[in-house]
């Protein structure tokens, strides 16, 4: 009896590990580093962004784990990550150094994380309005996609953790995040919704409704937690992106 209860506990523990396996195998992550990766020689790859994006190259920001993942993974693509990510930068900013830091480096994938300083910023009086934001986000598209690349647009995530809209900023920031959706649909631009990406890991994992600590040091800027899950929803999208290229 000992012996047939010690198989059966083997076998269940080889399924969990089996199933485990299964599913990081399906992240974002594994699907751009992959022997089936779209990734091709001479990839350049930008994250246009602002501090979040500029923290990315850190030890445990979102392009170093990306960078980590190609550099263990199949593919063997020659792939250039590029970090373009600079503090406190809204949608005007980026229209602003577009030309010099994003199409003067020539690249194949833009991907462009912007919109929290946008809203976060209204309450000192130096947001983006609604339709400077949309406008200036329809125009950073139109002219990377005029150069060829591939655009990869993600919403902003979250300005506080609380998943029950209860953050001070949740209804402007779902507004700017709907457009960020419109925008993609209507400019025909791979989605990364990182905001929907975040609330559901939150209902998931913060059911105190902590206001920080969850996927963010401050409500805002990543944890090595919330440049896990940016990395993955950002591998996933920008493999998809290419996969219809």
């Amino acid at each position: 009896m000992m012996e047939t209860s010690l198989s059966s506990l083997s076998m269940v523990v080889l399924a969990i590990a089996l199933m485990a396996t299964a599913s990081q195998a399906e992240g974002g992550l594994a699907e751009l580093s992959g022997a089936e990766s779209p990734l091709q020689d001479g990839e350049r790859i930008i994250f246009f962004g602002d501090s979040i994006t500029q923290a990315g190259t850190t030890e445990h920001g979102y392009i170093t784990k990306m960078q980590q993942a190609l550099d263990a993974g199949e593919s063997d693509a020659e792939v250039t990550l590029i970090n373009r990510g600079i503090s406190g930068h809204k949608v005007p900013d980026l229209q602003g150094r577009l030309q010099e830091h994003v199409l003067d480096e020539q690249p194949t994938v833009v991907w462009i994380y912007i919109g929290i300083n946008d809203v976060w910023h209204s309450q000192s009086g130096r947001g983006t309005p609604h339709d400077k934001y949309e406008a200036g986000l329809r125009d950073l598209v139109k002219k990377i996609q005029e150069s060829g690349a591939v655009v990869v647009l993600a919403t902003p995530s979250v300005i506080g953790e609380k998943h029950d809209g209860s953050n001070t900023l949740d209804e402007m920031l779902d507004r700017y995040a709907a457009t960020t959706r419109t925008i993609a649909k209507e400019m025909d631009v791979q989605l990364c919704d990182l905001r929907e990406a975040f609330l559901a890991h939150l209902r998931e994992h913060n059911s105190e409704q902590a206001e920080k600590g969850i996927l963010t040091t401050d409500g805002v800027h990543l944890n090595p937690a919330g440049n896990a899950l940016v990395a993955e929803q950002a591998a996933g999208a920008i493999a998809e992106a290419l996969r219809k290229r």
